[in-house]
């Protein structure tokens, strides 16, 4: 993260200040940026509205207010009202009545102002009433009775803002702490000359005794402790430990001196707020249940002050105004709180203030406004003998444990995944640990973070150090040896050494095996770990076998709503989904919801995770809206529980790209692989696996879109961070080699597309069994760089190979036998063998019939590749009836601008294009341009497609002058889009040659034609089908001229290769030797 936007995080606020006059030399303009840098430390200034509006997009996580010259306000206000992280604006103008009328009819422009001095108090006023309306809270529901099992449903927010007070109380805190805390400042409000004379100030005079007096100044103290509780940013809550510690130990203390005066007696409170709509429909449904309030808690005896911030927060989307009427009975509860009027900045005031986590029953809540959505709630301080009050208590205490607060802190760090914190807290225990047992800890807690930080080559040390440890001091059995064995082939699965972390599960299930009951959870932990290792391996059954083993345990150890039985669950769907049987897999991930829908917070990224698996289902099925429905859900869970650039957010933005790039929607699909990007490069150290998974999912993107190069790009970026993150025979390494042989086949350099995908293959066999299906596909993917190099032997000998891996590996009828059998059946349709090609199809058709949805898009594929069969066959009714099937299919399943929509129509233009009917090949052809002219950059090579099929069709037509404008479109597009031997260039100039014969311009026939030759010469082995394609065209030219001679060299030519490269009945075998035949006897 850069140190400009950490700085700026620390208080979570953003102002621009927009005017075309800026001039930062100039004074005015100094004085105008120091008055605005006294509330908010970071100004921002710009003089155009696209720079503006560019800020904005750019900050989506910092509540924003602008400051608008009037003249640039009326341009900029209509393009940013809208955008939810900007609170208000301001007209900066000396001319209040030109700007008056406009302005009032924006809702977020608080008034036309003639002076910064008049500016800095709204916006001081406005950032007080954003601190009040971010103030957390969580609900809890009056049904929580205590059990594990409910308590599971307790916010992340709630149980670990308590445990950072918890664990902060218990840790001793000295002068350095405060040192620390002022250089931190000193660096964060470095050029702002405001902030630095109060960090000044409050280095010379603080003391515990002015912890309240500093908190409620409402300086940038407030304004960054209460931020990092709301965002448990654990590196801010740490340095400002000691002063959360002394505002807490200061209520106490004015608390006990203070009790008398209340004689016991239950009085009034009041508080008001904006809050979010989300949690007013909580309090209304929970009626009985606890609130608590996250941080420290200032309240007022006025109500009518309470009622004004209430009202000032109308207005706000989504917000609602609430104005809390508390009840405090001092006899039941000994909860903290003080009147801190004598202490307080503000003495004026009559404030109390309730200490972190103050708990209160919810009651009656009254709307106390009938034109707008203000209402008042009662609320009623918890009792000390509250019994789910204590359990809530007991439930947090439990989340984490360690002997001293520092390694407690360090657990919960972990927890909320901070990991840098949390290893520079790690490191420094270890310096100072002398005790074996607390060495073994702290290494294997920094096992822990480089686990979870990707770095596993890392990782392993440290757990090793621990292990070492352990053994020296323990015997070979104990339990406490389990643990570390376990965590050891976690890494090593994620490595990718899967016999590696099958050997120290074994280990720790030894161990645990004898050490714990049959019955015990953590057994069933470590068996869900081993189907793990066996899923990764494609050994299915294996997988099986031990995720229902752990789910035996769970059932008969756990109620049946444990969060851990979702896990259960979880993992056999997917071990369901790789087989192929979706709706196995959709019963188990629906189980898994189910139970984490009753257990579990209704914004647990638990349920997420379930949304985005039950997706990822029908996404496969093809049910591409049904899969966005629930990857939406999972996006809507995670933006409200996780903070902004949590790397879980941005899987769910890859899946939801991955959706669009399937339906077609390119750009779509981009937008959301680039947030995914942002958020990891943000949230992920530079080399970490993830980060080169969306660099690779934005080169697939590009690839399909055609540009070659951007692919290129963003597949070696990917596999430059493999290389260092990952161990040199890791799978994913592999994965990355394929994604660049794919980039490397579409632009027909296939001798570099091999090379790559023999790099990947040689991983695939030192990494993965032999029956791993993930080698079955590395045997196609070489197979399918040989059928694009015409060398049909060598390409059918890997697609059997990669057959018969499949047929061991995977169930009958699971969609990549299918799509095995398609592949095979294309290669015979290419080779002519047409009986072959139909049953090979047709193997494939019902596989998917059996396995898939009716309008699932590869059905559709399988009916257009049997329709293909026919067209070649002649068999133009069957064609045309397989490829109208295919047409159905698309229309039902994709929406109406995808490119395989287009394909299809392509499709059935050629079938009337060699029925002859051209009119209707013309019609079907330009419905599919259409299609591809909205879906499609301008260069793509499947615009150059269309062109060149239309240019067929009047060629076939006799109109010469038609077909060469559209041949020249498609090669002007294929120029741009391919590099410059590329065999579909060739192609191309084929075409156009064509042309120019069948007008008898045979000089230019022959220069494209000779031109197109040299290409495939260049690009193309040396019997590759396409040359013979070439050399016959080139003998019909020397034909047409009557250069007999010249003509039966080249169709000797072509007949040579066509009988090396073609089966011995190929059509075009006997169409070259017919050619010869007919040019010996002009000779």
């Amino acid at each position: 993260m850069s140190q400009q936007r950490r700085r700026r995080m620390a208080e979570n606020y953003l102002v621009i200040w927009i005017d075309a006059n800026i001039n930062a030399e100039n004074e005015d303009c100094q004085y105008t940026l120091s008055q605005l840098r006294g509330i908010v430390n970071e100004v921002k200034t710009c003089i155009t509205a696209e720079e503006c509006i560019g800020l904005l997009n750019e900050n989506k996580e910092e509540t924003s207010f602008v400051i608008s010259s009037g003249q640039l306000g009326q341009v900029l206000v209509p393009n940013i009202h809208g955008m939810r992280n900007l609170d208000a604006i301001y007209i900066f103008s000396r001319k209040e009545e030109f700007h008056t009328e406009w302005a009032k009819h924006w809702t977020k422009i608080k008034g036309v102002h003639d002076s910064i001095e008049s500016i800095s108090q709204a916006l001081q006023v406005a950032v007080k009433q954003c601190n009040q309306n971010n103030t957390v809270v969580s609900i809890i529901s009056a049904d929580v009775a205590g059990s594990t099992e409910n308590l599971n449903q307790l916010e992340p927010s709630f149980m670990y803002t308590q445990i950072f007070k918890e664990i902060l109380l218990d840790m001793k805190h000295g002068q350095q702490d405060i040192k620390d805390l002022v250089t931190f400042w000193q660096h964060q409000y470095e050029g702002n000359e405001a902030a630095l004379k109060i960090i000044d100030e409050f280095q010379r005079t603080y003391n515990p005794t002015f912890a309240i007096w500093w908190y409620t100044s409402q300086c940038f103290t407030f304004n960054m402790l209460n931020r990092a509780l709301r965002t448990l940013d654990g590196d801010i809550i740490i340095r400002m430990g000691f002063y959360l510690c002394d505002v807490h130990r200061q209520i106490e203390d004015l608390h006990s001196k203070q009790m008398n005066q209340y004689h016991g007696k239950t009085f009034l409170v009041y508080r008001g707020q904006g809050l979010q709509k989300a949690d007013f429909d909580k309090i209304t449904k929970n009626e009985g249940g606890l609130i608590s309030f996250n941080n420290f808690l200032s309240t007022s005896k006025d109500r009518d002050v309470s009622l004004a911030f209430a009202n000032s927060a109308l207005g706000a989307p989504d917000m609602v105004g609430i104005l809390f009427q508390m009840t405090i009975d001092p006899k039941e509860s000994s909860t903290t709180f003080a009147s801190i009027q004598e202490v307080s900045y503000y003495q004026e005031e009559e404030e109390i203030l309730f200490s972190m986590h103050t708990v209160f029953r919810i009651g009656e809540v009254r709307k106390i406004d009938m034109h707008n959505p203000l209402y008042e709630v009662d609320l009623k301080l918890t009792a000390d003998d509250d019994q789910q009050l204590h359990q809530l208590t007991d439930r947090i205490r439990q989340e984490t444990s360690g002997s001293t607060g520092w390694y407690r802190l360090g657990n919960l760090l972990l927890k909320i995944r901070q990991f840098d914190k949390a290893e520079e807290l790690y490191m420094a225990l270890l310096e100072q640990a002398t005790e074996d047992s607390k060495k073994a800890y702290i290494y294997h807690e920094l096992g822990r973070v480089k686990l979870q930080q990707g770095q596993y080559e890392k990782a392993i040390p440290f757990y090793e150090k621990s292990l070492e440890i352990l053994r020296k001091n323990l015997p070979e059995d104990h339990s406490s040896l389990g643990n570390p064995y376990n965590n050891i082939g976690l890494v090593y699965h994620n490595m990718g050494n899967y016999s590696k972390a099958l050997e120290f599960y074994q280990k720790a299930s030894k161990i645990n095996e004898t050490a714990l009951s049959p019955d015990d959870p953590d057994l069933a932990t470590l068996y869900n770990n081993i189907a793990g290792v066996y899923h990764s391996m494609g050994d299915y059954s294996k997988a099986l076998e031990f995720n229902e083993k752990a789910l035996k345990i769970e059932e008969n150890a756990l109620p049946s709503n444990h969060p851990s039985l979702a896990t259960s669950y979880s993992n056999i769907g997917g071990v369901y989904r790789d087989i192929g049987d979706y709706s196995k897999a959709l019963e188990f991930y629906e189980k898994a919801l189910k139970i984490r829908e009753k257990s579990l917070p209704p914004n647990h990224p638990y349920l997420a995770t379930s949304c985005n698996k039950i997706g990822v289902v029908y996404h496969n099925m093809g049910d591409y809206s049904k899969a966005l429905e629930f990857y939406e859900k999972a996006l809507t869970i995670e933006e409200k529980a996780l903070p902004p650039n949590h790397p879980s957010l941005a899987q769910s933005y890859n899946n939801i790209g991955e959706v669009y790039r399937n339906m077609g929607d390119y750009s779509k699909a981009l937008e959301f692989y680039e947030k995914s990007r942002q958020i990891f490069e943000k949230a992920l150290p530079p080399n970490h696996p993830d980060l080169a998974s969306s660099y690779n999912n934005i080169g697939e993107v590009c690839r399909t879109m055609g540009d070659y190069s951007k692919a290129l790009e963003f597949c070696e970026k990917a596999h430059q961070i493999f290389e260092k993150a990952l161990p040199s025979n890791h799978p994913s390494l592999a994965q990355s080699y394929n994604n660049i042989a794919v980039v490397y086949n579409n632009m027909g350099d296939y001798t570099k597309a091999l090379g790559f995908y023999e790099k990947a293959h040689q991983i695939f066999e030192k990494a993965l069994p032999p029956n791993h299906p993930d080698f079955a596909r590395s045997y196609h993917n070489i197979g399918g760089v040989y059928y694009a190099m015409g060398n049909y032997s060598k390409a059918l000998d890997f697609y059997e190979k990669s057959h018969q891996i499949l047929e061991k590996a995977l169930p009958l009828n699971h969609p990549d036998l299918a799509t095995s059998y398609n592949n095979i059946g294309l290669l015979y349709n290419n080779m002519g063998d047409y009986s072959k090609a139909l049953e090979f199809q047709e193997k494939a058709l019902k596989i998917r019939e059996k396995s898939l949805p009716p309008n699932h898009p590869d059905l559709a594929t399988s009916y257009n590749h049997i329709g293909e069969v026919y067209r070649n066959m002649g068999d133009y009714s069957k064609a045309l009836d397989f490829y109208e099937k295919t047409h159905q299919i698309f229309e039902k399943a994709l929406p109406p601008n995808h490119p395989d929509l287009a394909t299809s129509y392509n499709s059935i233009g050629l079938v009337y294009n060699n029925m002859g009917n051209y009119s209707k090949a013309i019609e079907f052809y330009e419905k599919s341009l259409k299609i591809t002219e909205k879906a499609l950059p301008p260069n793509h090579p499947n615009l150059a497609n269309s062109y060149n099929n239309i240019g067929v069709v009047y060629h076939n037509m006799g109109d010469y002058s038609k077909a060469l404008e559209f041949f020249e479109k498609a090669l002007k597009i294929r120029e741009k889009a391919l590099p410059p031997n590329h065999p579909y260039l060739a192609l191309f100039y084929n075409n156009i040659a064509g042309v120019y014969n069948n007008m008898d311009d045979y000089p230019k026939a022959l220069e494209l034609y000779e031109k197109a030759l040299k290409m495939m010469e260049k690009s193309l082995p040396a019997n590759h089908p396409d040359l013979g394609y070439s050399y016959n065209n080139i003998g019909m030219v020397y034909f047409g001229k009557g250069d007999y001679s010249k003509a039966l060299s080249f169709l000797e030519k072509a007949l040579a290769i066509r009988q090396k490269s073609l089966p011995s009945t190929h059509p075009l075998i006997q169409e070259t030797k017919d050619n010869i035949d007919y040019v010996k006897k002009k000779m």
